[in-house]
């Protein structure tokens, strides 16, 4: 896919990797970017930027995410590239005292925006890129969605679902020539890894998010499922495959070098 000419949308566009693509698709020619976003001053700062528009939109309401799709398509035209980047990084705790956590909030929020975010997103387009002939959607998810993510359940296992929504969305709608794409790098330099524990996420070769931006256009132009930033993740996804009992083994060590850490 190109997005030259295109009606482009980015959730969570105010800031990190939601920004940087922002920007990638504007110099890339792109008809209009429409940055959502909860952070509206920032969203419109970005929308400036890049000669687009903005709108305040909470990705865990379904009302707010079909209001930017109503409205975008109204003012600006047929989206051809939805891309669903909002997320979060609650939920973590490295001394993993209890992998069920002790309430369910930071399940529910997580659940709510990284899986339903991109269900809404999915429910409210479909049958208008159905009707057009096709779209196209772009979800970013983590390597902690091929893989885990220490120190939180909640982050892992919504980001394993996310995956698995993604699959099912590009197997269902193929041929009615919708296309997914997959975003699962490992560190990037945001406010969100900032603001969370370090841990194995960190610095195993954190990218910058231009050049996170970078790889999604070329991802996108090759219309590949699985977007890699950092290619070493799936010689990561391989080890685990080929012998589970001992990736487990191996994350439980890292798990236990957290503790030891963040408990002296």
């Amino acid at each position: 896919m190109q997005v030259t000419g295109k009606v482009v949308v980015v959730t969570g566009g105010a800031n990190g990797i939601g920004k940087a693509l922002c920007e990638a698709f504007h110099k890339a020619g792109a008809a209009k970017v429409v940055v959502a976003d909860m952070d509206a001053a920032n969203a419109r700062a970005v929308a400036a930027m890049v000669d687009g528009a903005a709108f305040k939109c909470d990705v865990a309401q379904e009302k707010d995410v079909s209001h930017v799709i109503e409205e975008t398509e109204r003012q600006f035209g047929p989206i051809a590239l939805f891309c669903s980047n909002a997320g979060i990084g609650g939920g973590f705790d490295p001394m993993s005292v209890n992998a069920g956590g002790a309430s369910d909030e930071p399940w529910q929020r997580s659940w709510a925006i990284h899986v339903m975010a991109h269900v809404y997103a999915a429910r409210h387009l479909i049958p208008r890129m159905k009707a057009r002939g096709g779209g196209y959607f772009l979800n970013t998810i983590s390597a902690a969605g091929l893989l885990s993510q220490v120190g939180s359940p909640a982050y892992s296992t919504t980001k394993h679902a996310a995956v698995g929504f993604a699959e099912n969305l590009a197997i269902s709608h193929k041929a009615d020539n919708i296309r997914v794409s997959i975003l699962c790098p490992q560190g990037v330099d945001t406010n969100m890894l900032r603001s969370i524990p370090k841990g194995p996420q960190s610095g195993d070769g954190d990218l910058t998010p231009e050049q996170v931006a970078k790889d999604v256009l070329a991802g996108l132009e090759q219309e590949t499922f699985l977007i890699l930033p950092h290619p070493q993740v799936l010689g990561y996804m391989r080890k685990k495959t080929e012998n589970y009992d001992r990736w487990i083994g191996g994350m439980a060590k890292i798990q236990a070098k957290m503790r030891e850490e963040f408990g002296k």
